[in-house]
């Protein structure tokens, strides 16, 4: 998944520890290889090629997936849309020197995003449209992370934290210590902390457009694309960081806060259950309500 992929686990004896580690790796690796847009033969390749031609199988993970993704548009008012990959090739934020996409071609592929325009029945689903394209990049990990917390439990591991490229889930415990201690990468700083928080049994992720971005013409343009509107998500947010029941939602509550701005991320922090976060701008940090008892005092 082009990312380091960690667990740590403890209080459990060396044959369960390496069950658990041998089925991990495996079921990890399978999982990159069925749904990576990079992997020619994986489910969501063949997807896209088969867009506005033919209806492919969907097994049960993989609808669990797609269930999801209609959940979480659904929630953040499409401000969360896997379907966005048309706009995604659009940008480059690589090119050197920066190069903007047409308005011409931003609208031609809006044309193409939506995750409601996908036609699903038991088993099955469908791109109507040629160009249509999904990209699960936005909650893939996050679900793997989900799914080994579950195979953790399956073997009876109950101290374990799960980190995807800093996308964490923790259950139970760190050694001697009551909690998981989760560091928070500093916006205005990166590469350190601006804080950590304590957690067990819950997720946290964190996204922000600090590192990814380009100046045109005097105008940043971060990496983190608007899907309803077609351009980068322009706005004060320049990080969110999320703790959530699942890493899912934390992870898809992330990215979306940066999408929808300060005073809709926190109004959809608050009305989630059992969720908390913090927003960072230029010059301040706004939490939701219940962040701050999750830092340590």
């Amino acid at each position: 998944m082009s990312t380091l992929c960690r667990v740590d686990c403890h209080g459990a004896d060396a044959g369960t520890i390496q069950a658990f580690q041998s089925e991990t790796v495996a079921w990890t690796a399978g999982f990159e290889a069925r749904y990576s847009r990079f992997v020619p033969d994986s489910l969501v390749s063949r997807l896209n090629a088969a867009a506005g031609k033919a209806w492919l199988a969907a097994d049960a993970e993989a609808e669990r997936i797609f269930d999801q993704c209609g959940e979480f548009f659904r929630l953040t008012g499409g401000a969360f849309d896997p379907t966005a990959l048309p706009l995604t090739r659009l940008w480059n934020w690589k090119a050197s020197p920066p190069a903007m996409p047409t308005a011409g071609a931003i609208a031609a592929a809006r044309e193409l995003v939506g995750w409601d325009k996908i036609q699903r029945r038991p088993g099955e689903i469908f791109l109507p449209r040629a160009g249509m394209s999904l990209d699960l990049g936005g909650i893939g990990k996050e679900f793997a992370v989900d799914t080994v917390v579950a195979l953790a439990r399956k073997h009876g591991l109950a101290q374990v934290l799960v980190d995807f490229g800093q996308d964490v889930r923790a259950v139970g415990h760190a050694p001697d210590k009551p909690h998981w201690l989760i560091g928070l990468e500093d916006a205005r700083q990166p590469g350190h902390c601006w804080t950590g928080v304590a957690v067990t049994n819950q997720a946290v992720a964190s996204s922000g457009d600090y590192q990814r971005h380009f100046i045109f013409n005097g105008q940043r343009y971060g990496h983190i694309l608007d899907p309803r509107t077609g351009w980068p998500a322009s706005n004060e947010v320049r990080a969110a960081s999320i703790i959530a029941p699942s890493c899912t939602l934390a992870g898809l509550l992330a990215t979306s806060a940066c999408v929808l701005g300060v005073a809709e991320a926190i109004r959809l922090i608050e009305k989630t259950p059992d969720t908390a976060g913090a927003i960072t701008t230029a010059d301040q940090r706004i939490y939701s309500d219940r962040f701050e008892s999750f830092i340590p005092g």
